[in-house]
């Protein structure tokens, strides 16, 4: 598209800042200007200065001084800074799209980046929508290629309010029952109640006082998964790794990842910690205990008095280290998941089991089901943003599985494996 502009001597920057600053007092508080697709009639200058600029070619301005000379030297000067400032501009803006295509390249797939323009390239937005991105490709792949069966679908979406997401879902595969990895990036406003439920200090996290019914300006991406194997010794594994950023400046990460087997096996669970203590000693070796003791409070069934699962690491308001550190131990984490993760699928998947062991499973994923709709801070975020156009019903219930039994009174046997891993749920342990 040409675009249509008035070219004029040149001036310096300085003496370019002053008459801006002359004819916005001069014109009522009006900056002239001219948009890429209007006449120049539009800010009343002389028709004879019309040219046409093809941005990125050079143009000869010979024989035009004396045209420009026609008009007041303060309007002049604008037009030439705002033309430079638009041109300015619509480079950064090119240059934004051709580095974040580049930065995701390595994805090596379709994926184009759902962050606003205005975001620039080397921001954490970006790196961390960036992170997810390749993290999402690299998960779904290997568990395509360990289930064999079926593959993951791609459903991509966009949101009024700015971002999307790409919704990654495989279901009825020779070993999961159904398993969602799903990228998201939201812009939008915050109810104090979403907030609430968005971090674990709530409401003063924004670092300012609100206002009754005050909403809070924010930006996020996370990445977030659940895998429901069919076999009762295959445990369901779930992570999230996070990222939040408000306009009062204020930014943190979350995330983490647990383990929920049915069944007790405890050099399962030894190698699942032992690789999440590995990687957080990479950076502080006081992480994975700590990380290690927050999973088994958060993820706890206060009105059944047992956890979800068996835990692993969680943590939430993380913003003690730079942010570059805080990125690099997000991606060490993601990396992390099917090294932790594969090897305990490889190891049961093709078990034998019987009819007794499959409800024993759908037990358990009834209690995984009422704490992921009663007390998970992200699905309860996720509810309460609904109403604001950033929320989507079908993300925030991806953890569900498609199967699961609740029964009257059970008591498993006293002595029977299933009471066995009942004492670890009632019971946290320590595995490494």
């Amino acid at each position: 598209k040409r675009l249509h502009w008035c070219v004029t001597q040149p001036t310096s920057a300085r003496h370019g800042a002053e008459s801006h600053r002359e004819l916005r007092e001069g014109h009522g508080g009006k900056l002239l200007g001219l948009p890429g697709n209007a006449s120049c009639t539009a800010w009343k200058a002389p028709a004879a200065l019309a040219t046409d600029f093809v941005p990125e070619q050079e143009t000869d301005f010979a024989g035009v001084t004396s045209v420009a000379a026609a008009v007041s030297p303060l309007r002049a000067v604008a037009i030439a800074a705002g033309t430079a400032a638009a041109a300015s501009a619509a480079r950064r803006r090119r240059a934004t799209r051709r580095q974040a295509r580049r930065a995701l390249g390595k994805v090596g797939l379709r994926y184009k980046s759902l962050c606003k323009e205005e975001d620039a390239p080397d921001s954490m937005r970006r790196r961390f929508e960036e992170v997810c991105a390749e993290a999402q490709e690299q998960i779904c792949k290997a568990i395509e290629d360990l289930d064999g069966g079926a593959t993951f679908c791609r459903d991509p979406y966009t949101r009024e309010t700015g971002g999307g997401g790409i919704g990654r879902v495989l279901t009825d595969g020779n070993v999961f029952e159904k398993a969602g990895v799903n990228l998201s990036v939201v812009y939008g406003e915050m109810p104090q109640e979403a907030l609430a439920a968005a971090t674990e200090r709530g409401v003063d996290r924004v670092g300012t006082k609100l206002a009754p019914g005050e909403k809070v300006p924010f930006f996020a991406c996370g990445l977030s998964s659940v895998m429901h194997p069919k076999n009762p010794f295959c445990p369901t594994m779930h992570f999230n790794y996070r990222y939040f950023e408000t306009e009062t400046g204020v930014w943190w990460f979350g995330g983490g990842t647990d383990i929920t087997p049915s069944y007790l096996d405890e050099d399962d669970m030894k190698h699942f910690h032992g690789t999440y203590k590995e990687t957080c000693d990479q950076f502080n070796a006081e992480w994975y205990p700590n990380f290690k003791a927050w999973a088994d409070r958060y993820f706890y069934i206060k009105h059944r008095g047992e956890t979800r699962g068996l835990g692993g690491i969680f943590f939430d308001d993380f913003n003690s280290e730079s942010p570059e550190e805080h990125l690099k131990f997000s991606k060490t984490c993601l990396e992390a998941v099917t090294k932790a993760y594969i090897p305990v699928l490889e190891k049961n998947m093709n078990k034998e089991f019987t009819q007794e062991q499959k409800d024993w499973q759908q037990l358990r994923r009834g209690r995984y089901v009422e704490f992921n709709l009663v007390y998970d801070r992200g699905t309860i975020f996720g509810l309460k943003m609904l109403p604001t156009g950033a929320g989507r019903i079908e993300s925030i219930l991806m953890s569900l599985p498609e199967t699961a039994r609740w029964q009257y009174c059970h008591e498993p046997e006293e002595g029977s494996p299933e009471a066995k891993i009942m004492e670890a749920y009632k019971k946290p342990r320590e595995w490494v």
